[in-house]
């Protein structure tokens, strides 16, 4: 144990001396503070930041403007619930370019990017709860708004979207990676250890996954489940076990010659402490190197099932979901509402895969 632990140690020593692995956990580190805090970091805090101003749409990093917020009648909601799922039925926006205030109410005109006249509509006091009267609403309703990323297609805040979008991609790393480990783990140990017709069916099984295209298995398991947030996790998990298992498989073979796992077979372990206890702890150095090329992998596909239409449905937030509503405006003049989403994608797989070589060279016991 003493040795395990020292080894750790050296191991740790080893990578925080790796400029590129240590910023890249930092990193990574951010990405999920981020994804915890989504809702409370994002400017629109609607389930799924599905607030849409269709007068605003495709608008520019930086663009502003004034904001008619419009109470909805909701009871007050769960703040556990808003902090993280976002609040339901959130209150209605009306961008506007001018307003006029009355005694009773307020009358605003809607904005319109063409800069022609918009339509000009009468709003009662009644409706907004700390107002009883023009100026009121206007002090406490009406407000200048930032989109810093600019808005989409739909009108809705691009960065709102984008910071809720990366519990998408991270959560689909997690789930994939620990379903690929548990039945990788398990299926290549067995097959390592027991070896004959056990090793030779659990191979078949391995060599005919392998040679199916993983995006294409992975499509026809989504088809089979069906469209949806929990299939993808389930569909993509379960076609990327066969690396894990393969490698498991030849370390196992390999650690279960030594002589320490002779003495606990002559002690009378049982072969599922043996593998379990002994055998994989000291196998283990390559499969987390691969989980963290499979987490870089997991977000690839899930972007693309989601760019294919058969990922996360709308109107939940996915940065590929964002690419494919966005790919056509690459040539119409606004290339960053694609561009945006693609550079978030592959900066987090950057990342993963950085963090890969820097445990590679981390875990390695000959450098």
């Amino acid at each position: 144990m003493k040795r395990s632990s020292s080894l750790g140690k050296i191991a740790l020593q080893k990578f925080k001396k790796n400029f590129w692995g240590v910023l890249s956990f930092s990193f990574l580190v951010l990405c999920v503070l981020t994804a915890v805090f989504a809702y409370a970091l994002a400017p629109d805090d609607s389930r799924n930041a599905n607030q849409m101003h269709l007068s605003v749409h495709s608008k520019s990093p930086g663009f502003t403007v004034k904001m008619l917020t419009i109470p909805s009648e909701v009871n007050e909601q769960n703040p556990i619930s808003v902090f993280f799922f976002g609040r339901k039925n959130a209150d209605s926006e009306i961008p506007i370019s001018g307003y006029e205030e009355l005694g009773d109410g307020i009358v605003i005109t809607e904005y319109t990017s063409d800069g022609s006249p918009g339509l000009q509509k009468e709003y009662a006091a009644d409706l907004f709860p700390e107002a009883a009267s023009g100026s009121e609403i206007a002090t406490h309703y009406i407000s200048e708004k930032k989109f810093l990323l600019g808005t989409d297609k739909y009108g809705r805040d691009l960065l709102s979207r984008m910071l809720i979008g990366i519990r998408i991609s991270l959560a689909i790393g997690f789930v994939a990676v620990f379903i690929s480990l548990l039945v990788g783990i398990t299926l290549g140990a067995v097959a390592g250890y027991f070896g004959g017709k056990v090793d030779a069916a659990i191979m078949w099984l391995i060599n005919v996954t392998w040679s199916i295209p993983t995006l294409l298995l992975v499509i026809a398991i989504t088809l089979a489940l069906g469209k949806g947030f929990w299939q993808v996790f389930i569909a993509v998990g379960l076609t990327m076990w066969v690396e894990v298992a393969r490698v498991v498989r030849g370390q196992v073979m390999g650690v279960k010659q030594m002589q320490y796992v002779t003495a606990a077979r002559a002690l009378g372990y049982t072969d599922f402490r043996i593998i379990f206890r002994h055998i994989l702890p000291n196998a283990l150095a390559p499969v987390i190197i691969i989980s963290a090329a499979n987490f870089a992998g997991a977000i690839l596909i899930e972007s693309g099932l989601s760019f294919l239409g058969i990922g996360a449905q709308p109107p939940m937030p996915s940065w590929g979901g964002i690419i494919k509503d966005h790919y056509a405006y690459i040539i119409l003049g606004k290339p960053y509402l694609a561009i945006i989403p693609g550079l978030a994608i592959m900066s987090l797989v950057t990342a993963f895969m950085l963090i890969g070589n820097a445990l590679r060279d981390a875990l390695d016991v000959k450098n």
